[in-house]
Parts: structure tokens; C-alpha cells; sequence
């Protein structure tokens, strides 16, 4: 069994991804208010009273039941609406996409707003009594209150048209893919020239854990963990990065072994402590994952240069918004992450992605399906250009040098006019990379 601590991180994330948690909570909020309001009856002298519904128990029968009826069509709407824009996210640019439009607060306030309508209207419907009664034997205000989420609705309708044809636009998706992920960056590097950090040689006699279930490594934190390796006077090296596909009792996870030599002293307890600091799911999230972003971001050039959708410009677009994430990293302490005890040991170290992997993954798939475009080869070097201004590690700019080799040497062998490959070939020169 997961510790809890890992099971509410992963609830949390489900929860924010999940369409039905707002509308459940505003229907609880519609009845709670219903209720309040049907006990509010309204005297002539009361400053209230022009704002109380004027008509009789069966117009209020009839206006609460046109709302419900009403919205059970918009409800149906949205709904459609919804899918279309999931569907349009997963063919036209990438299924990996669909978690960043279902985790979309407005569509969820949205579709919250409506159910929580019906859910008063219907409820209220309890409250007016029948043709018979009396006129002034139910709640006007409450009646009122309907109207009221009405005009709400309305606006919400038109405000969710709009939301939802400008979330489906290819600039729209980038910029909201880049600026999550440029969030969700690590903190720049405390030295000047920021490096990829080398990981710790295991002692001999290292423990091995294996990851108790198959997924994806979505979140490490190492104060869950380091604590448990003080006590233990223990190194612990997780070899495992972030957003890759581990297989219960199959991939290793981490090593751990102790400063003194030899095996460390409890293995379960650290087994358990293990499982407090990383979480392991189904699926690749956006919380420490730099990664994931840049994939949706690739994968979305991918499609744009497919011959299906053929757009190249939108290609050249994606490498304008992965170098606003490039450029941020050049300043990174990337790779392997060391975390220390107090007296400055080391307790815990994580396993990350290097720069060079960030920049292949960048550059790599569209250099090699857009090489023959020069426009998608211009834009490519014009990345490698911002990357190579942000960077002043050697290796870094190594790697720099070598993807703008990469992006020549395509584009030679690719581009068939001279004409074309001639911008390119200045580009590459005026920026010094190759």
C-alpha cells in the first residue's frame, strides 16, 4: 500500500484534471443556498420586496421548470463543446495534451455554473407548491435566485464560446504549454557557470530497491527520504529520473548504502521512506517533468509537419517557444541533484536529465522530419543561437556546437536548391556555432 503522503499527492493531481469535482461541489452549494432562501419570506414593507418574484406559485412552477429544461440543453451543449475541443487537441496536435485541457479551471467553473443552475431550479421546484396554494405560500426570493443564475448562465455561455475558440488556437496551446513548463523549471544555479552534476559511485555491496509499482516517476521529494537516511547513516542514489516508465519489481529505482561500507541497517524502513519521497503513476505530469513539456511542445511540430497537415511556420512557431524554455535551463544546475545533511554530507542524490538530453530532445526529432524545409532549419539555429548566449559551460556549449552540425549537415544533404541552403549556411556562420 502506498504511504498516504504519496496517495494525496496523487488525488490531488487526479483532482485537478477531474471535470466532475467543481460541478459536484457547486451543486452542494445551489441546494445549501435553495434551502437558505426558501425560508426567507419577504413582508410588502421589506426593502426586499421589489426584488421578490411577483407572479404566483404557478408562474414560479413554470420559470423553474423552463430553467431546468433550458439548461439540461446547454448542459448537453458545453458537454459537446468539450469533446470537440479534446478532439481537436489530440488529432490536430498532440494526445498528450488532453490532461492540460481537462485540468482548464474556466471549463470547469463553466460547466460547474450550468449544473449547479439546474440543480436549484429542479430542487426548487419542491418549494413553489402546486397551482392550488396560495400565492403568497412560496419562497419569491428563492424563485428569484433562479433568474438570477440564469443571467449568470447566459454570460458564462457566451464566455465559454469564446474560451473555448481561442484555447483550440495552435498559439494559444504553445504558449500555455511553454509557460507551464518555464514554471515548473528548477531554481537557477546558485554558482556562476551552471553545470550537469555528476552522480555518486555506489559502494560496493549498494542495496537495490525496485520500484513497487509499474509507471511513470511523476514527483521525487528528497526531505521524505533524507531524514531516514541520516538516521541510518546512509547514502541513497536514485537512479530512476523523473518521467521515466519504471516496472514493478523489474527497473531499479535507487541504491543505498551505507557511509561505514557495506549494506544500510534497515532496509525497510528505507524501503518505506522510498515510497514517501517518490511517486510513481500512470501517467507523465508537468509538476517537476521539464520534459513532458518539451514533448508536447515537439510533438505538436511533429503533426505540423506531417504531410497531412504540412504547415512549416507552425513548426518554426513550437522552436520559438521551446527556446523561451532552452534559454532558462542554460542557467540550471541540471543532471544529477545532491542533497546534503546539515553538517554538509551527502545523503541523497536524484537522477536528472543532462543538457545535452534537453537540447536533443529539443532539436532532435524536427531537425530530422524538417530538414528539408530551410525555414524550420533557420529556426533551428536560431535556437541553437539564444542557447548558446545563456550557456558558458564547456560541455554545454559543445553540445551547442554539435546539434548546429547536426542541423548543417541535414540541411546539405536535404535542402535541393543552393539558393535555399544559402541563408542557412550564413545563419550558421554569422552565430559562430559550428
Amino acid at each position: 500500500m502506498r504511504p498516504i503522503r504519496a496517495r494525496g499527492e496523487a488525488l490531488g493531481e487526479y483532482l485537478r484534471g477531474a471535470l466532475w469535482v467543481l460541478p459536484l461541489v457547486a451543486v452542494a452549494l445551489a441546494l445549501i443556498a435553495g434551502s437558505t432562501l426558501s425560508r426567507v419570506r419577504v413582508p410588502d414593507s421589506s426593502p426586499l420586496h421589489p426584488l421578490a418574484f411577483a407572479g404566483t406559485a404557478s408562474d414560479a412552477r413554470d420559470v423553474l421548470t423552463a430553467i431546468s429544461a433550458t439548461m439540461v440543453t446547454v448542459i448537453a451543449l458545453v458537454l459537446g463543446l468539450t469533446i470537440v475541443a479534446l478532439q481537436v487537441a489530440s488529432t490536430q496536435f498532440s494526445p498528450r495534451l488532453l490532461r492540460n485541457f481537462l485540468r482548464d479551471r474556466p471549463n470547469q467553473v463553466v460547466l460547474a455554473v450550468f449544473v449547479a443552475t439546474f440543480a436549484y431550479s429542479t430542487a426548487g421546484l419542491y418549494t413553489v407548491g402546486t397551482a392550488e396554494a396560495a400565492d403568497e405560500d412560496f419562497p419569491r426570493i428563492a424563485v428569484t435566485g433562479a433568474i438570477v443564475l440564469v443571467f449568470v448562465s447566459l454570460g458564462m455561455l457566451v464566455y465559454f464560446v469564446h474560451h473555448v475558440a481561442h484555447s483550440i488556437r495552435i498559439d494559444t496551446v504553445m504558449n500555455t504549454v511553454a509557460r507551464n513548463t518555464v514554471r515548473g523549471l528548477p531554481a537557477p544555479a546558485a554558482r556562476a557557470a551552471a553545470q550537469d552534476g555528476p552522480g555518486p559511485e555506489p559502494a560496493p555491496g549498494a542495496v537495490l530497491f525496485r520500484s513497487p509499482h509499474s509507471g511513470y516517476l511523476q514527483t521525487f521529494h528528497p526531505e521524505r527520504l533524507l531524514e531516514e537516511a541520516v538516521r541510518q547513516d546512509a547514502v541513497v542514489a536514485v537512479t530512476a529520473r523523473i518521467g521515466d516508465h519504471v516496472v514493478a519489481g523489474v527497473e531499479p529505482l535507487a541504491l543505498a548504502w551505507s557511509r561505514a561500507g557495506g549494506p544500510v541497517a534497515d532496509r525497510a524502513a528505507l524501503a518505506r521512506a522510498l515510497r514517501q519521497a517518490v511517486a510513481v503513476g500512470p501517467e507523465r505530469t508537468l509538476q517537476q517533468d521539464t520534459a513532458f513539456g518539451m514533448r508536447q511542445l515537439v510533438d505538436i511540430g511533429l503533426r505540423t509537419l506531417s504531410p497531412a497537415i504540412n504547415d512549416p511556420y507552425s513548426a518554426v512557431q513550437v522552436l520559438d517557444r521551446l527556446a523561451t524554455v532552452l534559454c532558462p535551463l542554460g542557467a540550471r544546475a541540471l543532471g544529477d541533484k545532491a542533497h546534503t545533511d546539515e553538517d554538509g554530507r551527502l545523503r541523497v542524490s536524484a537522477a536528472g536529465h543532462r543538457y545535452a538530453e534537453y537540447l536533443d530532445l529539443a532539436c532532435g526529432q524536427i531537425r530530422r522530419y524538417g530538414c528539408a524545409e530551410p525555414a524550420v532549419c533557420l529556426a533551428l539555429l536560431r535556437l541553437l543561437g539564444d542557447a548558446a548566449a545563456t550557456v558558458t559551460d564547456p560541455a554545454r556549449r559543445a553540445a551547442v556546437a554539435e546539434q548546429a552540425r547536426l542541423v548543417l549537415l541535414d540541411a546539405e544533404a536535404h535542402v535541393r536548391q543552393p539558393a535555399d541552403l544559402l541563408p542557412v549556411r550564413e545563419l550558421a556562420a554569422r552565430l559562430g556555432l559550428p
